[in-house]
């Protein structure tokens, strides 16, 4: 039949046995996968291609638990503008998604003692600022001028089957004062909300070279970078915690006298007398 004959061979996903339609097919490494059933995996997972069927099925059984827990979370506190770190403090869990529809979505619950890392991390990226000559030609200034721009991203490590890391980015647009980065000629100067300055030191002997300075110092940079801030500290805290409370559980119970019965008692997981049941600790 010939390559396109085999492109168009009816295919069936080896996980939920349907078919799979013309550019459908997702390929697992001893099989094929519907968009649907692909649709269902974690948001956070990239190793599609590396997985057998098998793993996939794992991975869905796991995916249907966590829509019990999605179920069932109780956001306590929200971070973030538009994909947000929901924490539910009282059940030790979060999560991050950019959903309205939670059922939808069904994004990954998380244990606090599941996150190993944070991290905010700032990509920084320059664009040399150029002007047309007479004859509209893009020339470079001497010394070369530069306008930067930033992104923000939370890279969160988490100990979990089917991925690692979850990261995400703060800002929905870069963060660069709207410099403009043609200009119209060698004496123009656009400056937005702030415009270049020299560097200390820079090329020129005090020429105009960058505005790294003055984009890091506008209060949208800044707002983003508290934003992450928070973000990476609270899971921080979060995750400490949730270390200290297993440590202090798996920590031998030291035998103490009750003092409502007097009996010398080993509390009970409630901190109560093993044998009249008062509250050895208050």
């Amino acid at each position: 039949m010939g390559l396109f004959g085999k492109l168009f061979d009816k295919k069936e996903c080896s996980v939920c046995g349907g078919e799979i339609g013309l550019l459908g097919n997702r390929k697992l490494e001893d099989g094929n996968l519907c968009k649907e059933c692909a649709a269902k995996l974690s948001p956070w997972f990239s190793d599609r291609r590396q997985s057998t069927v098998a793993e996939i099925q794992e991975q869905l059984a796991y995916r249907e638990t966590n829509q019990a827990k999605v179920s069932s979370f109780r956001t306590t506190r929200t971070l973030g503008e538009r994909t947000k770190v929901l924490l539910d403090e009282d059940a030790g869990l979060f999560m991050v998604t950019s959903a309205r529809n939670w059922e939808e979505a069904n994004p990954d619950v998380l244990s606090f003692s599941d996150v190993t890392g944070c991290k905010l991390d700032i990509d920084e990226r320059r664009t040399e600022i150029e002007y047309r000559d007479k004859d509209g030609e893009r020339q470079s200034f001497n010394p070369k001028r530069y306008a930067y721009s930033y992104d923000f991203y939370i890279v969160i490590n988490v100990n979990n089957p089917y991925f690692s890391e979850i990261r995400f980015q703060l800002n929905s647009s870069s963060v660069d004062n709207d410099e403009e980065t043609l200009l119209d000629g060698p004496d123009a100067m656009r400056r937005p909300r702030g415009g270049l300055r020299a560097k200390a030191g820079g090329m020129g002997g005090g020429s105009l070279t960058s505005n790294a300075e003055e984009v890091r110092s506008s209060v949208e940079y800044r707002q983003y970078e508290e934003m992450g801030c928070e973000i990476r500290d609270a899971l921080l805290q979060v995750r400490q915690q949730a270390r200290e409370e297993a440590a202090a559980a798996a920590a031998p119970k030291a035998a103490v006298t009750c003092p409502y019965c007097g009996a010398t008692t080993t509390p009970d997981a409630s901190g109560c007398c093993e044998f009249c049941g008062g509250a050895i600790n208050g």
